[in-house]
């Protein structure tokens, strides 16, 4: 018996097989769950990374900030989810992945000089889409289901992080509210604040190493920023039935860095 056996998962934000929601995506397959993947721009490679799961998964085309596509979104992941031999297609966890800022939202000097037009873009695709996509799968979702995203602990100012900081504080915003809101039709809304995973996204944040150093010899747990297992456990905790009241948190997978003064 796996932890996550019989459960219908869509998965968010798989670029490599060293990203985060791929491992994810492994480990609640190897838990027992069905797994349907998005990819976004370079569909062929997610397609190609799709194969390296221990089952193969369909990938359907997802843009954020394109409202058509969230609009189509049940019509489209609805047929892969109807493959499992279950009445009526539905869904039991999601998994929100997906961040992106404007290289002049990141680094020295972009708190204050990068345009509007590049913070709005950081807020909408990082924060505000994990309010677009719970809703647009909506109808698949029921009592029980668990809605996960991606976090990176934004109590504090970090070097470099700049307008993405800020994105990942209005993400922590949109989950309670949607935990509130959501709530009673049964579903869960939880993030994971993961500790620094050298993942593609992390290689965009100038001075990604500054958030390595922080966390050596910081984390009592310790912490290896080459492992993603252990964030991908914890997403995958989240999407089983043994959290079955936590919602509105944010669920730390750092090593225990967060809990430490400096």
């Amino acid at each position: 018996m796996g932890l996550l056996d019989g459960k219908r998962l869509l998965v968010t934000g798989v670029i490599t097989d060293a990203s985060l929601a791929f491992h994810a995506a492994k480990i609640a397959q190897e838990q027992g769950a069905d797994v349907v993947l998005t990819g976004f721009g370079r569909m062929r490679l997610v397609e190609r990374i799709a194969q390296r799961l221990p089952k193969p998964a369909a990938v359907v085309e997802l843009d954020v900030s394109d409202q058509s596509q969230l609009d189509s979104l049940v019509e489209r992941v609805s047929p892969h989810l109807a493959a499992t031999g279950q009445d009526e297609p539905k869904l039991d966890g999601v998994l929100h992945s997906i961040g992106f800022a404007p290289a002049s939202c990141l680094g020295e000097n972009a708190f204050l000089n990068a345009p509007w037009e590049d913070v709005a873009t950081t807020i909408q695709v990082s924060a505000y889409s994990f309010k677009s996509l719970s809703t647009a799968v909506l109808p698949l979702l029921g009592p029980g289901s668990s809605i996960v995203g991606m976090d990176f602990d934004n109590r504090q100012a970090w070097p470099a992080y700049d307008w993405m900081g800020v994105a990942k504080s209005t993400l922590e915003s949109v989950t309670r509210y949607l935990a509130r809101d959501l709530g009673p039709k049964g579903i869960r809304v939880n993030l994971v604040a993961a500790g620094p995973v050298r993942t593609m996204a992390a290689k965009s944040i100038p001075g990604f190493a500054a958030f390595e150093d922080a966390w050596d010899g910081r984390a009592p747990l310790g912490w290896d920023v080459n492992d993603p297992v252990p964030v991908a456990k914890t997403v995958c905790a989240l999407f089983s039935d043994w959290l079955p009241v936590t919602t509105g948190s944010m669920v730390w997978a750092d090593g225990g860095f967060h809990a430490i003064g400096v």
